[in-house]
């Protein structure tokens, strides 16, 4: 069963976020504990997060707080095409620990977290198909895992 959706705080307590290139609009994050399934089929419990855009004054008018509690779900979203223009690699599907970026016909594929109030929206997964490419990444760092020496004997 997937938890509800939390309102967050920075350090110094806020939940709205300015932006610091116009100070009228800002964000809330969110967070949620729910069920993913990977590329792989297995499921897992796992903490998202998103970040709901706004003005100021708008966000103000939700009354939200640190620690209420919201009726929705947070939802990942995957394409081919970027979800912000000016910065298209800060979404990339990343492939763990690899630092891989997940591809599909040869185009990255872009990952981002949306907060919906409907309860019912699901995930839109985008399939990756450069599998081999990350298992040789994870062999390369298994390979160079440190090892005892010669020295070293039990």
């Amino acid at each position: 069963m997937d938890a509800k959706v939390v309102v967050t705080a920075d350090k110094a307590g806020n939940v709205i976020t300015r932006s610091q290139t116009n100070a009228d609009f800002g964000h809330i994050r969110v967070e949620q504990t729910r069920m993913v399934i990977d590329d792989n089929g297995f499921a897992r419990m796992k903490k998202l997060s998103a970040l709901i855009p706004g003005t100021v004054e708008d966000l103000l008018g939700f009354g939200w707080t640190a620690g209420s509690e919201v009726t929705g779900k947070i939802v990942i979203k995957e394409r081919l095409t970027p979800f912000n223009a000016k910065d298209p690699e800060r979404d990339y599907k990343i492939a763990g620990a690899s630092g891989i970026v997940c591809t599909k016909n040869g185009m990255p594929i872009y990952r981002k977290h949306f907060f919906t109030f409907n309860g019912n929206a699901q995930d839109e997964p985008v399939e990756h198909d450069n599998q081999d490419e990350i298992k040789a990444a994870y062999a390369d760092v298994k390979e160079s895992a440190i090892r005892p020496n010669d020295d070293f004997n039990l």
